[in-house]
Parts: C-alpha cells; structure tokens; sequence
C-alpha cells in the first residue's frame, strides 16, 4: 500500500486543522493515485507476470505495467474510470476543523478539485437523480465519506477511487452460522465474470449488520499486499487462515488475468470480521481491479499531507510481446467477413484504421432510433465497422484522446442483435467476457467480439491517431465518437464460430494447474 510522508504528534493537545489544508490533501491524493500505482500491488504484479504460463494472461498483465510506468511518467490516469470517491476519516476527539465546513464538504470540494484539474482532468463518472433523469454532476461529486470519533488529536485519512468495473461485481449474502464462507465465495467468484479486470485483490467483510459487513470489505481493500509473508510466516488468527485458503482455492480455479485462463486470478486476499447476531453471518465481496488506486495520509496541523512520488526506477522493466511472429496485422477499413472467419479464439490481433465508439447510453439511443423506424445521426455509418465500449478521459495538451480503456462488454449485450442485424456492424471491442445471448447473436451474423486489457488505458489510447465526435455529444464522455487507429493491441474473445476464450480459458488452465502440480502455499 502506498504512505504518505506525515509528521504526527503524540502529545494530546487540541489541534487545528485548516479547511484549506484538509481540502488540498483530498485533492493531491486523489490526482497522485490516478497516476501512481501502491508499490505492494506492483511487486505482486511483477510476481503474478513472472509465474504465468498463459501466453495471453501474461501478455495482458504486462500491459498493465507497462501502462502503469506509462502513467507515472506523463502523470495519466492508470484507467479511463477513475472512479468513485470512497473517504474513511478518523477524526481525533482532541480535533477542532476550522471553519464551518463539515466533513463530507471539504471531502467534496478536494474532489471537485481533483476531477477538474487543468493539467491532470478526471473522468466525471457520478451522476445524481440515478433512478430519473440521471444527470452526471459533472464534478464526480457527491463522495462517499464514512466518518469515525477515535482517540487523539490527529486526523487520519484513507481515499480511494473505485471503478465501476470491479464494484458492479460486489457480491452480499446473509449467510447462516453454520454455512461455510469458503464455499459462499468459491461458488460466487465464476459468475463474477473478468469486468473487474483480474488480478486483483478480493476485500471480505463478514459480521455485523449488512452495510456493516460492505464496509468492512471496503476497508479491508486499503490494508497493504502481504500474502507472501503470511503464507512464509504462517497463518495464526482465523482471518488469517481463511486468507491463505482463499487466495490458493481461486487461483486454482483458473480463471487468471483478465478471464483469459491462467495462474493468477487474485494477488491478495483481505478480510475483516466484526461481532454480530447469534443467527446471521452477513459477508460480502468486493474486489479491487488492476487499476487500484487508493492511499492514506494523516493530519496533525502543521500543514497539508505530503505525497512522495515513487522512483521511476523502482517500476519493472516489461516489454509487450507485440513483435511476436503470431501476432496478426489488421486493416480496419478494407476487412472482410472472410477474413475475420479466419481468427481463431485467442489470437492478438493489431487494428489499424476506422472504429466508432459506443456505450450503454449511446447504444439505448442508437436501438430507440432503429426500433421507431428512424435515422441515425449524420456521419454515424456501422456498416463494416466495429464499435469500441469506450468513455475517454478528456485529452490535455497535445493529446488526441485521454486514457480510453475498455467497458464491461456485458452491459451492452442487449444490444448485440439489433446492432449485428440492422447496422451491418462487423464486431465489437471491449472488455471481460460475453453473455450466451450475445455470444448467439456473434455466431449467427459471423461477427467477433475482441478485447482489449482492462486497466491500461493510457497504453491503448496511444494507439489512436485521430478522434472526433460524431453524435451525442451531450453524454459526454459516453458520445460516439470515431477513432483512427494504428497497431490498437486486442485479443479474439469470441470468434465467428461463437467460441468463447472466458468460457473455454479458464476451464482449460483450472486441469492444467492440477496436471502442473502448482503450489500456492
């Protein structure tokens, strides 16, 4: 996990803390984890790309940390989501905040400050009034801030910005006393799908109420990556053993980076537990994606938290396989079906030419104008193209387009058939696996589905040449836009045939870590 260099006070006298302090120390920390990996999550990645045998899942792993040395160096974001602000504050009862700003304000305004940063601008991704009108507030407020009294005169901080990408894939259960939470979470995992960009780390929060167990789990995320030295120590404590257990049973179900099939599928395993009632046993998962982003700092009144850039040395040395004899070369603008009936499940392709971008909104519109008989846009043409799940980080600078990572594809797969089938659209890009409805309109019009690797935004986005906006350009960052593209890296997820690499990949490499004799502990 990373730290901030902090001066804390052990005597208990009362202190002031500045608005104006408070306010900054939200926005440098949110600016500095849009661009800077924990060291704990890279040296567990640099580990997960050095045992990997999946030719495909390492490939993807060494993506994201050639994105990240990428984003420390041009100070970037790691993913084109970044995020929603979470805030823990642990505020010393021998604290007085000056001002008559409350907590949650300040937390706002630092993040409004944050998010609309000149040099650095983040993705706006809150919207309010999210069962009507659902408009974004276009400053990703309001945050979520959870607030506790303790001992002291100092005011501890723990941020972090979570994607949708790997909250959409939180699970809850009310379990039984006697019900085992290993089986609860081995069961869970499979049909959390790859959106939340594998691997990563799980939080598991279990006890107390509900909403207490979510926050557990939450809370659990900031602890520092550490599984290694428990699993070289030993497990002591309950938590502890159901930690090792966990992050050996998940890896062993293959699932690997990205939900290609592989090795890895978590880095780490956090849990926390609290008391509850005789005859509930609330758990929920929440995991952390590839782009995790999180930090803590402390507050003693002598001025805002300072925040100490990571070496760039300190960054693996990775080179992306691109030059490698299979991989294949694409002309987007003069593709045939035939041609595309030729890409086998698990090729990497390299795309060059014409796409247009398209998410949830931008589709909904798209299918109520074929659906009422009506034209698209001017200059919105899918015939013979694909669409790219895409919502850009705004460009700064000379920039053509900010980080644009890929979506969660699921989300779009009530669109598949009347896109395939009205549009003349040849296949889609985005991310983590497709449904069995999607996969059975892939199948009857021939079509792909390709992916490209969740949490290396700013690498994929080097591969666009050329960006405008075509229609919608209301919904911001989810408007349609055209992109050229040169060498843009993706893998063949669902091919012609409708064989899926998430379905067929893990099954395959959960035998092979049986047939290799594996060891994870």
């Amino acid at each position: 996990m990373t730290h901030c260099k902090n001066k804390v006070r052990k005597t208990h006298m009362t202190t002031l803390i500045k608005t104006k302090d408070f306010i900054q120390s939200v926005e440098d920390a949110i600016q500095f984890i849009s661009y800077y990996h924990p060291q704990d999550f890279l040296k567990a990645m640099k580990h997960a790309y050095d045992i990997e045998q999946n030719p495909a899942a390492k490939n993807a792993i060494a993506q994201i940390l050639v994105n990240s040395k990428m984003c420390a160096i041009g100070h970037r974001p790691l993913c084109q989501d970044t995020g929603a602000v979470t805030c823990f504050v642990k505020i010393g009862m021998d604290v007085r905040f000056e001002g008559d700003m409350t907590v949650q304000e300040m937390v706002d305004e630092g993040t409004r400050r944050a998010y609309c940063s000149k040099t650095n601008p983040l993705r706006k991704s809150i919207l309010m009034d999210p069962i009507g009108k659902r408009i974004n507030t276009k400053d990703n407020t309001p945050t979520v801030v959870h607030i506790e009294m303790v001992h002291g005169n100092t005011v501890e901080v723990a941020i972090a910005s979570k994607g949708g990408g790997s909250e959409n894939k939180t699970h809850m259960k009310m379990l039984n006393p006697s019900d085992s939470v290993v089986d609860y979470i081995l069961s869970e995992i499979p049909h959390m799908g790859a959106g939340w960009c594998p691997p990563g780390i799980l939080g598991i929060g279990i006890g107390g109420t509900p909403e207490k167990s979510a926050i557990l789990a939450k809370e659990a995320l900031n602890d520092p990556i550490d599984i290694q030295e428990l699993i070289a120590r030993g497990p002591e404590t309950a938590e502890e053993k159901l930690r090792v257990e966990l992050y050996d049973k998940i890896n062993r179900l293959g699932i690997g980076a990205q939900g290609l099939g592989g090795l890895t599928t978590v880095l780490d395993v956090k849990v926390k537990t609290y008391p509850c009632h005789a005859v509930s046993k609330a758990t929920t998962i929440i995991p952390n994606c590839a782009a995790t982003r999180h930090i803590d700092f402390v507050l003693d009144g002598s001025g805002p938290a300072e925040f100490v850039p990571p070496s760039i040395d300190s960054y693996p040395d990775i080179e992306i396989g691109g030059s490698d004899a299979s991989v294949k070369r694409v002309n987007l603008d003069t593709l045939t079906k035939e041609e595309m009936a030729t890409w086998k499940m698990g090729e990497t392709l390299l795309l060059s030419g014409t796409i247009l971008t398209g998410r949830d909104a931008a589709h909904k519109r798209i299918c109520d104008l074929i659906n009422e008989g009506k034209p698209l846009p001017d200059g919105v043409d899918f015939h013979k193209k694909f669409i790219y799940y895409v919502g850009p980080v705004p460009a700064v600078g000379d920039e053509v387009v900010g980080p644009a990572g890929p979506t969660t594809s699921t989300r779009m797969d009530k669109f598949v058939e009347t896109m395939l089938s009205k549009t003349g659209l040849y296949g889609m890009i985005g991310k983590s696996e497709r449904g069995p409805e999607a996969i059975a309109s892939i199948k009857k019009h021939k079509a792909v589905y390709l992916m490209a690797t969740g949490g290396a935004a700013y690498l994929v986005s080097k591969a666009i040449k050329a960006a405008k906006v075509l229609a919608f350009e209301d919904l911001g960052m989810e408007a349609v836009r055209e992109y050229k593209v040169v060498d843009m890296p993706v893998t063949v997820a669902v091919d012609s045939e409708g064989n899926s690499i998430h379905h067929i990949g893990p099954k395959v490499w959960s035998e092979k870590i049986k047939e290799i004799n594996f060891k994870y502990i």
